[in-house]
Formats: structure tokens, sequence, C-alpha cells
């Protein structure tokens, strides 16, 4: 069944049209030329129509200015009075009536317009051609004003912004068909608008004329497009299409084997033009690619070394990290670190120096990627060393920062918050180097950053000096430590997360174990981030004192 299926589709007409180059500029060639043919018919119908308006209004306001020479206007509202009982105006109709039937025109007729609204009026001539097959409105006849545009026309004439006015329906109404309507305005002695004489001619000429026009232009049309797309496509054949599938059928075997072709196309294709260079690239294209699966392959090979090289280097970072609390009941510390690429610039450290006291450590290496891991291992390994040599964190940092500066080719530096527990006393001494604040829970209360005192960044310049504080916790407190990953960190619309979202994530839960309290902060940062790459570490750890009596 599949193998019927795929024969099936190997012979579909349509999918064959769809994908033949050839059908595809000869139908885009005709659907051109289809658009031209169409403007052409649609600007010459349209010129065709006005040049038949104008000659029909020019007639129409020929008759109608002939009829106004049988019409009184003074006697208008007098020949509604009597109802037109009355040898002049019997004569004025009879008059108009032949003159009607002499220009075959469709109607001459005269109204007053109710001024009022000029919705209403009153005929008071109305002459029918003999051959319309329309019987004549009596005298007094009234009638609604058929649509706004003629309510716009007969206010116009009775207001004296013109004396003559033109309606055009080349649609036709149901009545009288395709129809133009000229109007004068007939004025009395003084100057006022008595009435309205209005003339309406067929226009039945001009719809025929103009459908054998349509028909003509279209048959040529559709004529000059059958045969020009004849012609281009013999002209296309030999010059576009044939070349094209031999450069197809290359591109296509060369995608499935990527070896040197027994022909080149340039052999085969000797032309100068757009594509004869066609040709001469794709060849040139196959010899470089082949150059380069070459190279690629050597790369390939390289980077999976270098891959290799960084999870075993992610690994052994990871493990110089501490992971498992010392087992005291006095207090309970946990930390993390999630690096923003393979390996990370950030690091923590907390360690036992003797039975009572307890180092910390949170870190933020300049850069990332190995070097700052490779800075971070020499500083961290320096940091605790000294740790069990050098009693106050201001002369452990003083004697790191030497040490680093000695040999600081690359210019780097590191951030340290570096703190000493005295666990019997509940007493944190600690020293800053340009490290961000730490937060302090006070059991009961709330978490809220402590602003110590700054001294400079380790490795960023020798001779540097740096000041202890002290941190008294009683039984519950908690010191909560952490990289400007945190409060650097960024959602999609570049917002920085920043330390009052942080505190306000503490504060969710402040009397939780250490590892919830990260967790809960951590979860924090990623709802805010979302999608958003991690450009920075992201590094936390948090301390709860419970005492001695715990």
């Amino acid at each position: 069944m599949d193998k019927s299926k795929s024969n099936k589709e190997k012979i579909n007409p349509v999918r064959m049209i769809r994908t033949n180059i050839a059908v595809n500029i000869v139908l885009g060639i005709v659907i051109m030329l289809l658009i031209f043919g169409i403007i052409a018919n649609i600007i010459s119908y349209n010129r065709f129509s006005e040049e038949f308006f104008n000659e029909y209004s020019e007639n129409a306001f020929r008759i109608a200015r002939a009829a106004e020479s049988y019409v009184n206007p003074d006697q208008l509202d007098d020949y509604l009075k009597i109802s037109g009982d009355s040898l002049d105006y019997r004569k004025t109709y009879t008059d108009m009536t032949t003159l009607c039937n002499n220009v075959n025109a469709q109607f001459i007729y005269v109204i007053e317009v109710d001024t009022t609204d000029y919705n209403h009026i009153t005929f008071v001539f109305n002459t029918v051609n003999k051959n319309s097959g329309f019987e004549p409105y009596e005298v007094g006849f009234v009638r609604e004003t058929t649509n706004e545009d003629y309510k716009e026309k007969y206010r116009k004439l009775y207001n004296g912004e013109s004396d003559e006015e033109t309606v055009i329906r080349d649609q036709g109404l149901i009545e009288s068909g395709s129809h133009i309507t000229a109007m004068l305005a007939l004025h009395r002695k003084d100057g006022s608008t008595a009435g309205i004489l209005c003339v309406q001619r067929q226009m039945d000429a001009l719809t025929n004329s103009r459908q054998n026009f349509f028909i003509s232009i279209t048959v040529v049309t559709a004529f000059l497009a059958v045969a020009v797309s004849l012609i281009f496509s013999i002209y296309l054949r030999r010059s576009l299409i044939t070349p094209i599938r031999l450069i197809t059928n290359e591109t296509k075997r060369f995608s499935a084997d990527p070896s040197p072709s027994e022909n080149a196309l340039s052999d085969s294709i000797r032309s100068l033009d757009e594509i004869g260079v066609l040709a001469n690239s794709v060849d040139k294209m196959e010899r470089e690619t082949l150059d380069y699966i070459g190279d690629i392959t050597a790369m390939t090979a390289e980077k999976e070394r270098i891959g290799t090289e960084l999870e075993v280097a992610s690994a052994i970072q990871q493990g110089m990290l501490t992971s498992v609390s010392p087992q005291r009941v006095e207090f309970d510390i946990a930390a993390s670190m999630t690096p923003a690429k393979e390996v990370g610039g950030d690091f923590y450290d907390f360690f036992m120096i003797d039975d009572d006291r307890l180092g910390m450590v949170m870190a933020d290496v300049s850069g990332k990627g190995i070097p700052a891991a490779m800075f971070m291992t020499v500083t961290k390994v320096l940091i605790n060393d000294a740790a069990f040599a050098i009693s106050s964190p201001a002369e452990i940092l003083r004697f790191v920062n030497e040490r680093i500066c000695q040999n600081n080719k690359m210019d780097m530096f590191v951030t340290v918050w570096l703190g000493i527990l005295e666990i019997s006393a509940g007493t944190v001494t600690a020293a800053n180097a340009g490290h961000e604040y730490p937060a302090i829970y006070r059991s009961g209360k709330s978490f809220s950053v402590l602003k110590d005192k700054h001294g400079f960044v380790i490795g960023g310049m020798s001779g540097m000096k740096y000041k202890d504080y002290t941190i008294k916790l009683e039984r519950g407190d908690s010191v909560f430590l952490y990289t400007d990953g945190v409060c650097e960190a960024t959602n999609k619309d570049d917002e920085l997360y920043g330390e009052e979202r942080m505190v306000k994530a503490l504060n969710k839960s402040p009397d939780a174990k250490p590892s919830e309290i990260l967790q809960i902060v951590k979860e924090d940062v990623d709802t805010f981030v979302s999608d958003a790459p991690q450009f920075d570490d992201l590094t936390v750890m948090c301390l709860k004192y419970y005492g001695k009596d715990q």
C-alpha cells in the first residue's frame, strides 16, 4: 500500500505543475498579461463611459434648453391651482410632448420641490415618449424624492448654488433602466427659483456599446496572452529551463553523495549570462564544500575533545564546592551554585576551622568560563589555607590579596565575603572585599540587608587593608549570602530582579531550613527570569544558628 501511494505521488499532475519552473514562469507571464489586460480594460471602459456620459449630458441639456423656451416659470403655481385647465398650459404641454418624441427623450417634466426638507416633488408638466411604455403623471401629482442625491441637486438649484445639475444612473433603476437626467432651474422674473425642468434620456446604446467593447478587448487580451506564453515558453526551455535542470540534478546528486562530479557543470553550460555564472558557482561550491567537510570533520573531533574536558572541569569544580553540612546541632548550613556556562566563576565554601569555628566564604570572580574557574580555584585554596593560620577575616583577605596581586597578569579580580562563626558564642566575625551585602534574619522578625563596610576587591591592587566587623546571632537567626547573579538576573524585558524582590522572597518563609530558603529564592528568580537566558552564575548560601542548647 505504501508503494502504491508513493507511485501515485510521483505522477500527481498537480504536484508536477507546482514544482515545474517552466510552468510557473509561463503561468506568471499569463497572470501578468491578464492583470495588465484587466487594467487596460478598466481604463478603456471608464474612458469609453466618460465620453458617452459627456455626449449624453450635452444632448440632454440641449433638449432641456429647448424645452425651457416653452415654459413660463411665473405661471407654474397658477397651473397647479387650476390643475392645468387652460389653453396656455395645454399648448405648452403639447409642444413639450412633440419635442420629447422628436428628440427621442424618455421624459421631459417640470416639478416644484417642497423646500422644507426636499422630500417631495409635485409634477407641473410630465411628458412621456410614446415608445417608452410609461403613462404620464397628472398635473399636481406628488411623489417622494427617490434618494439623497436628488435631494442635494434640488437644494443647490433652489438655493441658487447652480443653474444646472446632472444625475447619472449607470446601473439603472427598476422603473427606467440606465439613464441620464439633465436639470435646469426655472427662474421667475424676480430671480427666484419657481421649479426645475428635467430631461431624462435612456443610455441603452451606451450599455450595448460598452458590452461589445468589453468583449472585444477581453478576447484580444486572452489571445495575446496565449500567443506570448507559447513563444516565451519555447525561449525559456532553451535558455533557462534545461540549464537549471542540469544544475538542479547536480545539486541533488551532490547533496546525496558529496563526492567530485565526473562532468563539471561549466563544461555543459557555456553561456555567459547569470545561468553560466551560477553553473561556475555550483562547481566552485562543490570544491569548497569538499574541503570544508574535511576541515569540519577535524573540528568536530576537536570540539568533542574540548566538550569532554569541559565536562570533567565542571565535575571537578562541583566536587570542590562543599555540599554536605557539618553534622553539628548548633547550626544548619546549605549552599548551591548554578553556573551560566559549563564552569563558573562564582564559588562558595564552608568548613570547620576547629571544633568551635566555622569558616564561610561567598565569592564572585570577574568573567566566566575556564579562566574564571581557574582563578576561582586558586583563590578558594588560598582562603581555605589562610583560614587555618590566620584568625582575622580581614587579615586573611589582606594575605590572599597580596598573593593574588603578585602574579595577576590577566588583571582578574574576585569579590569575597568571608565570615568566621564562633559557634559557642554565636558571633560571626566578617570582612567584605567588594561583595554583595549579606541578609540577616532575626528570629521572629524578617530578613533585611545588612549594609556592611566594603573593602577593595581581591586582586585589584596590592597593599589593600580590610576591616573586621561582627554579627551577633541568637537562637533561630539566619545569615543569607549570595552573588550578584541573583539581584542582576534579567527577564526578557531587560528588567533586573533586584535586591527588593530577593528580600521579599526570603521573607516568604523566613524561619524555614536553609535548604528550603535556597529553594524558595531559586524558584522566585526562575519565575521572574522565565525564558530569558542566564547571563551570570547564581550562587547562594544560608546559615541558620540554633546555639549550644539545641
